[in-house]
């Protein structure tokens, strides 16, 4: 009797066709000759040694951020042209080696880039701070006449028939979007891995996570086949992937930037019953970071999103006439953090104070540790249905990280989601509180931990306690880059008491009887908090912290 072969499922050929559309999108002189073998932990070097780029190429891609070639374009310095091809050979190349994009514009990009070319050759001016600079994109936003499927079979081959509010903006400003990036199936997972495209690999160190939602991003970034993207946020998915791979970010209140006309796999406006997501940029230095929201700023997004504040965007300087006074954050009453963790938000809080930063120890664990269970219980109030809906159309199975964690629940009702909304309220007016230290004195922002442990394996990623907490209080918050972890940085125990709960003994099998030389090269970070809509205090107060951290080699992330 013949074997019967069985027919692969919707989902499956809707990946295959996805992934040699991707791979057909990446002309053929870009292509890698040779890829790593399994023992290269590390893929930054390869760009170079590729010899796929000449060396304008690698200067392009290497000696600048956001801020330094909009200035070397509309100088005439550099044509739009030769920059939009750089970056999008070097995003081909990180590509073929961490899989971290999904949609590829490489022929529209160039195209455009000839048109902004041909703008300032006719003596016109720039369109807008970003004329001719490449931005790369989460996939989660929509570009007309291309797929916005956040990795989910079903959701393939439906390209968006209008681009989100924030593509507009960004194309006004003069940008030229040339890729979309991965991200985990269902948005809600801490690895980026998705059944269409796959898993996206951290090019710092091959053996670690790249982090998730926005994990396309963050390898991209690292790869510097990106020099400034846009990710989203709703429960670290910014902050994250810019721990894992390195860079800067900020994860501002939902109310500054356009989140509107964006794919997440739910009905709209459903976040407005649990908790609204934030847009924000990952960049290779903190005047990027400024430079997006001013640009954002100027076009009046709240003319264009109803959900956006009126927040006009004015130059980060201190107008404070003092010190800025920054708090140190350890602990957040849930999960201890690891000893090098603690032992870097010293470090930091010594070089504030040699920076002339006024430094205040706070505990606000008695706060701090309410946080993450309603957060998580506002994270699911529809209960996860319309996503299941979506999957179980084509017969996409979940991931494997999310099948012990995720399954279909009961909407709740309006009188739970009710409760939780007021629990949300009454701990937010609690929280306005820790803004002024014991004498009255204010506090402009402070540093915690991203996560209570460094950079962990594939899948291996604990909690959200330490970033979800700030979407629930709607803080805006950011990462930033300190130093890379070393061998010094294995030393030291966990504490032998009893563990704070099961979250904090899962954290500690991360440290305890654990290979910790896994972190070996790997981004030590801190999280900058400010308070709600401050988003240019805490601008200021990141770039005062680089500064200190730096002195003035300040303008990369390449640690």
């Amino acid at each position: 009797m013949a074997n019967v072969v069985a027919m692969p499922e919707k989902w499956q050929l809707a990946s295959w066709m996805k992934k040699d559309e991707r791979y057909n999108r990446i002309p053929k002189d870009w292509l890698l000759k040779d890829l790593p073998s399994s023992n290269v932990t590390t893929y930054l070097d390869i760009p170079r040694k590729s010899k796929l780029l000449n060396a304008e190429e690698l200067k392009i891609t290497e000696e600048y951020d956001a801020t330094s070639l909009a200035e070397a374009i509309r100088r005439k310095e550099l044509k739009c042209v030769d920059v939009t091809r750089a970056f999008c050979k070097r995003a081909a190349i990180a590509q073929q080696l961490t899989n971290c994009l999904t949609e590829i514009l490489f022929d529209d990009a160039l195209a455009r880039a000839a048109a902004l070319d041909d703008h300032l050759a006719a003596g016109k001016p720039p369109l807008g701070p970003l004329h001719g600079v490449p931005v790369s994109l989460k996939d989660t936003f929509k570009i007309k006449g291309y797929d916005a499927s956040i990795g989910i079979a079903a959701l393939v081959y439906n390209p968006a028939k209008e681009n989100s509010i924030l593509v507009d903006i960004l194309l006004n400003a003069g940008a030229v979007l040339y890729c979309k990036t991965n991200i985990p199936q269902t948005l809600m997972a801490l690895d980026t891995h998705n059944n269409v495209f796959g898993r996206t690999i951290n090019p710092l160190n091959t053996l670690v996570t790249a982090g998730g939602s926005s994990g396309g991003e963050g390898a991209l970034l690292a790869m510097r086949g990106s020099i400034l993207g846009v990710g989203t946020d709703v429960g670290g998915s910014i902050r994250i992937p810019a721990m894992c791979n390195g860079t800067f970010s900020i994860k501002p209140s939902w109310q500054r930037i356009p989140y509107a006309g964006q794919e997440g796999g739910t009905p709209p406006a459903a976040s407005k019953m649990g908790i609204p997501a934030s847009a924000g940029p990952l960049a290779h230095s903190m005047r990027d970071i400024e430079l997006f929201f001013r640009v954002v700023s100027e076009q009046k997004p709240w003319e264009l999103d109803p959900d956006v504040i009126p927040s006009p965007w004015n130059t980060v300087q201190s107008s404070l006439g003092r010190k800025l006074r920054i708090g140190v954050v350890k602990r957040d009453g849930v999960i201890d953090p690891h000893p090098p963790i603690l032992r870097q938000l010293d470090e930091v809080a010594g070089k504030m104070k040699a920076g002339g930063i006024e430094v205040v120890e706070m505990d606000i664990t008695h706060l701090f540790s309410q946080c993450q269970s309603l957060a998580n219980a506002l994270f699911s109030v529809e209960g996860g249905n319309a996503m299941f809906d979506i999957l179980e159309s084509t017969k996409e199975p979940l991931s494997p990280w999310l099948k012990t964690r995720m399954r279909r629940k009961a909407p709740l009702s309006l009188e739970e989601v009710r409760e939780l909304h007021a629990k949300r309220t009454e701990l937010r007016k609690q929280f306005l509180k820790i803004w002024r230290d014991a004498s009255g004195k204010e506090i402009d922002a402070f540093i915690c931990p991203v996560a209570p442990h460094p950079v962990p394996p594939i899948d291996r990623w604990n909690a959200v306690s330490y970033t979800s907490s700030f979407v629930l209080l709607d803080y805006p918050a950011g990462t930033l880059p300190v130093r890379m972890f070393e061998s010094k940085d294995m030393e030291g125990e966990m504490p032998e008491s009893k563990p704070l709960g099961s979250w904090d003994e899962a954290n500690r099998e991360l440290w305890t009887d654990f290979d910790r030389s896994v972190y070996i090269g790997t981004p030590l970070c801190v999280q900058v908090v400010a308070p709600m809509l401050e988003e240019m205090r805490l601008c200021e107060a990141m770039a005062a912290i680089d500064k200190a951290l730096r002195g003035d080699k300040t303008l990369s992330a390449k640690l």
